[in-house]
């Protein structure tokens, strides 16, 4: 298995490129509040950003709430059906309404026996 010239180079400058880089040019963050919390033993900070306040301040969250309203809100079209309820009594039975009341007949008057098979 041979490597060419050109993959081998095209790594070392993508490994350099990463060691080198230059850590002010990244965009500043709010960073994570670790505050001024040191390491018993050896007295180094713990914080990779020491003293920077929290990612989810007041000015985060709200902007978060505002971010998706638009589409998290309901738009429901109007059912004209459902200006005739006046009442809804729950799960299995038919809401009370004005007007003629509808009377569902059950679907099945009688069941079909069926002669027991010869011994």
């Amino acid at each position: 298995m041979t490597i060419s010239f050109s993959t081998v180079l095209t790594i070392v400058l993508f490994g350099a490129s990463l060691a080198f880089a230059n850590p002010a040019t990244l965009p500043k963050h709010p960073g994570y509040p670790m505050g001024k919390a040191v390491d018993p033993v050896t007295g180094q900070s713990l914080a990779n950003d020491p003293g920077h306040r929290n990612a989810v301040g007041d000015k985060a969250l709200s902007e978060a709430a505002a971010a998706d309203t638009a589409h998290v809100t309901q738009n429901l079209s109007i059912n004209q059906n459902d200006k005739r309820i006046l009442e809804k009594p729950g799960a299995g039975l038919l809401p009370r309404v004005e007007g003629p009341n509808i009377v569902i007949a059950p679907q099945v008057k009688e069941a079909t026996t069926m002669p027991p098979p010869p011994k």
